[in-house]
């Protein structure tokens, strides 16, 4: 399994947008958002030219903590205890 984390998305949008569309990221233009799916493109057609069958997710939230942990926040909609009765 591979993750790939963008470092430096906002700065990539901005050399793509130049300097008058540069004003709009964080208002308008989610910089993440725009690089991850030009990546799930580009990725796409290179599994696709080498024969590899996969699934590609582009989610919001797991952030790298370090070189060993990965953090995934998770919202809890409903808990539930279950207990045996003896």
């Amino acid at each position: 399994m591979l993750v790939i984390e963008v470092t430096n998305a906002q700065e990539v949008v901005r050399k793509r947008i130049g300097r008058l569309g540069s004003r709009l990221l964080g208002r308008v233009v989610d910089a993440e958002a725009q690089v991850e799916k030009a990546l799930l493109q580009e990725l796409e057609n290179a599994f696709r030219d080498f024969g590899i069958e996969a699934r590609i997710y582009s989610i919001d939230g797991p952030q790298m903590l370090g070189r060993s942990h990965l953090e995934i926040p998770l919202q809890v909609r409903e808990e539930r205890e279950v207990r045996l009765d003896p």
